[in-house]
């Protein structure tokens, strides 16, 4: 299930069987695609790229207690993400709604929503991500 928050914006013109959420998910489903990237880092939250195209990119990110975004919007882009393992925590930037995400479940942001995530569980968390929109002229998408 996900949840589509008040000022997401649909992206015109997209079919419905390539939404960032169904993605998010049909990646996170098919482990085979990105278990041999998955790496927890002590320090600081761990992304890899998973692949890209034109339209889109696909990250997986890896969480160990206490690690977190900091605040931050995704400009442009417009995706979701979708929590595989373990437990996180989406607080809502302006509204300030926090929502416990778990596995199977999935955020979609569209350009300007703001938030943090953090794992505020005792174990590791794992999550597939989806970013699309323009890229901007001097490189690539943004990881947040």
């Amino acid at each position: 299930m996900f949840a589509v928050p008040p000022n997401t914006v649909a992206l015109g013109g997209t079919p419905a069987t390539a939404h960032p959420a169904l993605i998010a998910q049909q990646v996170a489903g098919d482990r085979a695609r990105w278990a041999h990237l998955l790496r927890y880092d002590p320090d600081e939250r761990y992304a890899v790229l998973v692949e890209a195209t034109a339209e889109q990119e696909v990250w997986l990110m890896s969480w160990l207690p206490g690690q977190a975004t900091d605040q931050h919007d995704h400009g442009w882009a417009s995706g979701a993400f979708t929590v595989v393992s373990g437990t996180l925590t989406e607080r809502v930037l302006g509204s300030g709604t926090e929502r416990e995400l778990r596995p199977g479940q999935s955020r979609v942001f569209g350009p300007g929503y703001a938030h943090q995530v953090r794992n505020d569980s005792v174990d590791p968390a794992v999550s597939i991500h989806v970013y699309r929109g323009e890229r901007p002229p001097r490189g690539g998408f943004t990881v947040g």
